[in-house]
């Protein structure tokens, strides 16, 4: 029997999303994040799927950003095994199951109350794995987790959903926060955010996109003199496009020579404080 959530907003329900590309690459003969889990929830969700148009390159890209952001914060944790983990706008996702940090890490997915309502209703729970119900940009939710560790931050697909001067405050409270960490996010240039304002495949969350766009990836740099830049991963130059069907292999391959035209595509940045 489907299990049938409740109502949510907009912005919300926006977390499907993500949710079912990982799941449709899990079905795929050669998946590239091979999210299991994910594909179980979605079996399970009495939600109409077929109203948010998704297409083979949107679920790819979604696939591989999430690969890539969960390798960035395997290694992070294989660093500072007493980190804390968190992961910003994590919806349904199951980062955590994927990475399977150490029982020295306590992790915790920070979502909207509503959303995390919903996630504990779905999500398979682990050990030292926690929620957080709060908006992001309510500047009193990080009170409640330790200050003396160093963080492993990561967010996919959030910054597209916050004003620039909220992306810059949450950034600042993290940096004061915590003694050190590093944060991996996926990052969005003008021409993306246009993309996702008018894209079918993205036409569900349109209206709930807030950033105007990052064209240079040391932009944070100026927001917050803590911040360095460590690197920004263009998905073109990936090893993972040699798995992707030969019309969007040939097309990424050809966009992989020109940082600037990658740039018009997934990006992956990551900074450490």
């Amino acid at each position: 029997m489907a299990t049938t959530l409740p109502a949510l907003t907009p912005v919300e329900d926006s977390l499907f999303l993500t949710l079912c590309c990982r799941a449709l690459d899990n079905r795929s003969p050669h998946p590239v994040l091979g999210d299991e889990i994910a594909d179980e929830i979605v079996r399970t969700l009495d939600y109409d799927y077929g109203r948010l148009h998704l297409n083979t390159d949107l679920c790819l890209n979604v696939a591989l950003r999430a690969k890539k952001i969960d390798e960035v914060a395997s290694r992070l944790i294989a660093r500072h095994p007493d980190a804390v983990g968190l992961d910003l706008g994590a919806g349904f996702d199951t980062r955590s199951a994927r990475i399977t940090p150490p029982p020295t890490v306590d992790w915790y997915d920070v979502d909207l109350p509503a959303v995390v309502a919903a996630r504990d209703d779905v999500v398979p729970d682990r050990a030292r794995a926690h929620t957080i119900g709060a908006d992001v940009t309510d500047p009193t939710w990080l009170d409640a987790l330790p200050t003396d560790r160093p963080a492993v931050i990561t967010a996919d697909g959030l910054m597209g959903f916050l004003a620039e001067d909220d992306l810059i405050a949450l950034l600042n409270r993290l940096v004061d926060h915590f003694p050190s960490g590093e944060m991996v996010f996926n990052g969005y240039t003008r021409f993306t955010i246009w993309v996702a304002r008018h894209a079918r495949g993205t036409k569900s969350v349109a209206a709930e996109v807030k950033f105007p766009g990052m064209d240079d990836p040391r932009e944070p740099e100026r927001w917050n003199p803590e911040l360095t830049l460590v690197q920004e991963m263009l998905i073109s130059r990936q090893p993972e496009i040699a798995q992707f069907p030969r019309v969007l292999r040939t097309y990424y391959r050809l966009q992989s020579h020109s940082t600037w035209w990658s740039r018009k595509g997934t990006l992956i940045l990551h900074y450490r404080f």
